[in-house]
């Protein structure tokens, strides 16, 4: 039974970031010497990158890469 649970909830997670077009963080890597910061988000049609300027304290830029970010294709949009 624990495994069918767990296959409905990854279902279901799906579900939701494939009708609301919102990714998950899944890594990032400094860029630019530095000054840019590149984030890898798992959408539910694929790994999209975003790129950022970045500085340590956050005040120009991201310090980090933000949890979730909407991404421009949405299933239901067209």
């Amino acid at each position: 039974m624990g495994i069918v649970k767990t296959i409905i909830v990854l279902a279901v997670i799906y579900a939701i970031f494939l009708f609301s077009g919102y990714g998950v963080t899944v890594g990032s890597s400094e860029n630019a010497a530095g000054l840019g910061l590149k984030c890898q988000y798992l959408t539910a049609r694929g790994i999209v990158s975003s790129q950022y300027i970045h500085s340590d304290s956050g005040v120009i830029g991201v310090a980090n890469c933000p949890i979730f970010k909407k991404v421009g294709e949405v299933v239901d949009n067209k």
